[in-house]
């Protein structure tokens, strides 16, 4: 089921698979790609317990090895709640909150999930994670696919890139300057990321998700996804969040938008 909320000239539909989200428009034109099937190709896809990779699915917490599934690369790769059906906890014409549990034979606890997607003069996602179990790994992490036309800058544009072997995390990282190219890559970019084309100006607060990883295999699309934690955290503990038995941490990715191409 897919929920649609609006305010003014905003609009986002979300689906229940996955706390998925879907579309979100501004005067009626697309400001993400649509959303796929396959969640992290279009829309803005929840990541959690991980973002990005875990390095041959494999990792080690407490003296236990868990084992997670594979892609194609022979990695774990985007957390496991995208393919779970989140409940309607809560809905109004502006706002929505879906709620799961994840329960996961590749992980060492039982959380709590929910996610608030509001709408006023910008759309804000707040995910909510409590721990029901044993002390867990947590990373948290989102995929929007922002839609570009023509050249495209990232402000800040200086920061520091994860260097990586085999799109792992070394545990280096350089000074780097963010021009318009290919990438997929992360990045420590802290505080806001603004990202602009002849489309439209988006500004991206994030705060508590210092790490962001630049995608740019879709055409006419950049994906900048907000993340607590680098790739493969749950191995090389960069940015990796600890979470207490019964402890919750929230999280906020606010998006404001201004089109340029009004046509």
């Amino acid at each position: 089921m897919q929920v649609r909320i609006s305010s003014g000239e905003l609009e986002a539909i979300i689906d229940q698979r996955g706390a998925y989200l879907t579309s979100f428009k501004m005067k009626g034109k697309n400001v993400i790609t649509e959303g796929q099937e396959r969640q992290t190709r279009g829309g803005m896809a929840i990541l959690l317990p991980f973002a990005n990779r875990v390095k041959g699915g494999r990792y080690e917490w407490k003296g236990r090895v868990y084992n997670l599934p594979l892609n194609r690369e022979g990695n774990a790769i985007h957390g496991l709640v995208m393919d779970k059906t989140f409940q309607i906890l809560f809905r109004d014409d502006r706002e929505v909150r879906l709620g799961t549990e994840l329960r996961d034979q590749g992980y060492p606890s039982r959380l709590n999930v929910e996610v608030n997607y509001s709408l006023r003069s910008e759309l804000r996602c707040t995910i909510s994670v409590k721990n029901e179990g044993d002390e867990a790994p947590l990373v948290v992490g989102t995929h929007p696919y922002f839609i570009v036309k023509g050249d495209w800058r990232i402000s800040p544009s200086k920061g520091k890139r994860c260097v990586m072997r085999e799109k792992i995390p070394t545990g280096e990282m350089i000074d780097f300057n963010i021009t318009q190219g290919d990438y997929d890559d992360c990045f420590y970019l802290p505080g806001d990321v603004i990202l602009s084309s002849n489309y439209s100006r988006v500004k991206i607060s994030k705060p508590g998700m210092d790490f962001v990883q630049l995608y740019t295999g879709i055409p006419g699309a950049v994906a900048v996804e907000p993340m607590s934690g680098a790739p493969n955290a749950f191995n090389n503990g960069i940015g990796l969040i600890t979470l207490a038995s019964g402890e919750r941490r929230e999280f906020e990715i606010e998006i404001q938008v201004s089109l340029v191409e009004e046509g």
